[in-house]
């Protein structure tokens, strides 16, 4: 195989792994490990992925599906694990906050078709079209400015009527995390900060990551580790990362 051959395999693995290590690769392609030490360098200069200690994370020039229309139909497996998980910690009378996440989407439905009487503030459009449907649910639309892009709320006046509620527990969405110190990302400051104040709004904080974001992360840090209490997942993630949850107190939940 060329080289030009192998980077390729290389870059198809990284979108779909978000991920790659190098002796795993070594042994796909059967070449050394520096041989592919070098091929990770090419695809680094190209601005493909970004080396880390023992292989390579996806560069942001390459970056997780954004748009809340392309991200439905991404991964629908694995976030139907995270939903399954999520709706077991949620009890009777509670309040609870629903974030802007495809993974809330499937959260939502399953909630819907449930007998749980609950009450359910969201910002995000689809989540409250989904659970109206149900009776017992009581369901509040935060309002404020709407963003075609996530359909759903975001800023001022979305944090303002969120400040008035106080929830027993909030599940948030995520774009990534940032290993280097312990964070949550999301696209920008916006979402971030309405991040922030469901967050210092809520009781019992989660936050639903599928496993391919614990190798990626983006442009606003919203959360510290140690401002959540529990993350669920389709997966446990590597024992690196899964220690850093660990030191900071933060359960990891999954099927």
């Amino acid at each position: 195989m060329f080289a030009e051959e192998r980077h390729a395999e290389i870059e198809k693995i990284l979108k779909k792994e978000g991920k790659v290590k190098v002796k795993e690769l070594s042994n796909i392609f059967s070449v050394t490990d520096d041989c592919i030490r070098k091929d990770l360098k090419v695809l680094e200069n190209d601005g493909k992925l970004r080396r880390t200690y023992g292989g390579a994370i996806l560069s942001k020039d390459y970056p997780l599906q954004r748009e809340v229309v392309d991200r439905k139909m991404y991964h629908v497996d694995q976030k139907e694990r995270i939903a399954k998980k999520a709706f077991e910690h949620i009890k009777e009378n509670e309040t609870i906050f629903l974030d802007i996440s495809t993974t809330n989407i499937l959260l939502a439905r399953l909630l819907a078709n449930s007998n749980k009487k609950i009450l359910v503030v969201s910002n995000m459009i689809d989540i409250l079209q989904i659970l109206v449907k149900n009776p017992l649910i009581t369901v509040v639309g935060t309002g404020g400015t709407m963003h075609s892009k996530v359909n759903g709320f975001m800023g001022a006046l979305t944090i303002e009527y969120i400040g008035d509620y106080s929830f027993d527990k909030a599940f948030l969405g995520t774009c990534g995390i940032d290993i280097r110190d312990s964070t949550f990302t999301t696209l920008g400051a916006e979402d971030g900060l309405t991040k922030k104040a469901i967050i210092n709004n809520s009781r019992h904080k989660y936050v639903m990551i599928e496993n391919e974001k614990f190798y990626f992360n983006e442009s606003y840090k919203y959360a510290h580790f140690d401002d959540i209490n529990g993350i669920f997942t389709d997966k446990k993630p590597e024992k690196s990362i899964e220690n850093l949850f660990l030191a900071s107190d933060v359960q990891i939940y999954h099927l």
